[in-house]
């Protein structure tokens, strides 16, 4: 049967033949891990941990993992019908509206952009920690120069360098699940015990020690931990065969990182006392319960592995974002709607001016150590978590309008090179989930700057649309 009208992707899903389809399932799976698991595990979980106590803990993660495994199917759909580099902006264009799929391609930029500047800050005041001598800037400068290199270089060493941070995390969180578990069942010492705590520390202060709403209003911490899942989308239009790698790295991912999040979590509630298991907002490593358990556990120079494997999690975060964010101005100037230079490719296929421009966007990320770090730090988290759920929101909100009109035009759910399963109850509970997950920024006093500030964005997003680009449409 002949390609729908569909495939004939609007203006913001062209996808010039410059862009290398140069990555593999692997690539993809690990680009997604890579962008899931960073700091929120190893070091700031342990808020939802503190409020909800380790059983709520465990079902918010849980929960989390339902709700990204349901926007996931959603965007695989979308992903495999048009594998484009504009991704969920370009499906927001053509199946929501123009207007909204430029918003969420701004929006999008704005969800890396933001945390870009914190990853290298990060990572720097790690290092200090090893060489106090050495400036906070000049190691922010050198891993900035790194991860801008390799996304410079070419989409296949990108995809290759991403691989292999990812890999360091992924072995780190394996092996803590692994002897976590090991302790708990009394198979290797545990400070010096020859028998942990079994699961007693779980419900030692009573299933929910602070009632079952924190459930949900940690339900932004909980969806942020799980996002970089949606970096498939982005990669779509650079993988090799999409129709079938994208579902299978999709299904790969979510399950891989549902195991991940919920084992660690088990792990840290059961071995550790509810008091100790909050782990620490603090950039200190020496807080990290990883640090603690690998300690007590017996393993040496636990907090010296613990900090080399964070400071990889937040360049391998970085190396993601810049990847990401680049690829949203490079569509959204394809489409008209920046200047023609921002679709600029070098000779290996990479958009160099959209990579240097996102670069000088993580500059307020830069500045968060030296004025008002706690503030800043915390907004802008705040800014890049909620910006992702009205991504998400999109994902689900587009894939219910696609296959929708799909069925209009007399096709049926086999015609799909891969159809998401259970339509609508997909879309529409992925949708609700994420909607509520957003309105419970509005509720937390410490966020509501940032939350203000996002709807600002919208708004504007909207209205340079409407001032300048409408006519396109």
């Amino acid at each position: 049967m002949s390609e729908p009208d569909y495939q004939q992707a609007s203006p913001s899903s062209a996808q010039p033949s410059n862009l290398k389809r140069a990555m593999t399932t692997r690539h993809l799976v690990m680009l997604s891990l890579g962008g899931a698991i960073g700091t929120g595990l190893f070091l700031g979980s342990g808020e939802v941990i503190s409020q909800t106590g380790p059983i709520g803990a465990i079902l918010a993660y849980v929960l989390g993992g339902l709700i990204a495994y349901m926007v996931m199917l959603c965007l695989g759909e979308l992903a495999v019908h048009m594998p484009v580099a504009g991704s969920f902006g370009s499906y927001a264009n053509k199946f929501i509206g123009p207007g909204t799929g430029y918003m969420i391609t701004w929006v999008y930029w704005l969800t890396w952009t933001a945390t870009l500047g914190t990853e290298f800050t990060a990572a720097a005041l790690l290092m200090q920690e090893w060489f106090p001598q050495v400036s906070v800037w000049l190691w922010t400068i050198i891993f900035a120069g790194i991860v801008f290199i390799l996304n410079i270089s070419s989409t296949r060493m990108f995809a290759e360098s991403e691989f292999w941070l990812s890999l360091v995390k992924v072995i780190t969180v394996l092996a803590f699940i692994l002897l976590g578990l090991l302790a708990i069942f009394g198979l290797i010492p545990f400070q010096g015990a020859e028998t942990a705590p079994l699961f007693s520390n779980l419900t030692s202060h009573g299933w929910f020690p602070n009632g079952a709403l924190p459930i949900l209003s940690t339900m932004l911490i909980v969806n942020f931990a799980f996002s970089g899942t949606e970096l498939i989308g982005v990669a779509a239009g650079e993988t090799q065969d999409p129709a079938k790698n994208v579902p299978k790295a999709i299904n790969a991912a979510i399950w891989r990182l549902l195991i991940f999040f919920v084992g660690t979590i088990i792990v840290v509630c059961a071995l550790l006392p509810y008091e100790m298991a909050g782990l620490t907002t603090e950039h200190t490593v020496s807080n990290s319960p990883f640090v603690t358990v690998f300690s007590y556990i017996g393993i040496p120079y636990a907090e010296d592995i613990i900090r080399f494997v964070i400071i990889t999690a937040l360049l391998s975060a970085a190396n993601s974002g810049l990847y990401a964010a680049s690829r949203m101005m490079y569509s959204l100037s394809v489409a008209k709607q920046l200047p023609a230079v921002f679709s600029k490719l070098s000779a290996s296929g990479t958009p160099i001016v959209a990579l240097i421009v996102t670069m000088f966007g993580a500059l307020p990320g830069l500045l968060s150590e030296q004025f008002a770090p706690e503030t800043i730090f915390k907004n802008l988290l705040g800014i890049a978590a909620f910006t992702m759920v009205i991504v998400w929101m999109s994902i689900c909100l587009s894939q219910f309008n696609f296959r929708r009109q799909w069925y209009q035009q007399g096709h049926h759910k086999n015609d799909l090179g891969y159809a998401a399963p259970l339509y609508p109850i997909v879309p529409i509970l992925g949708f609700i989930f994420c909607t509520i997950t957003a309105v419970s920024m509005a509720l937390d006093p410490d966020m509501r700057a940032g939350f203000i500030g996002c709807l600002l964005f919208i708004a504007g997003c909207y209205l340079s649309y409407f001032l300048f680009y409408r006519k396109q449409h």
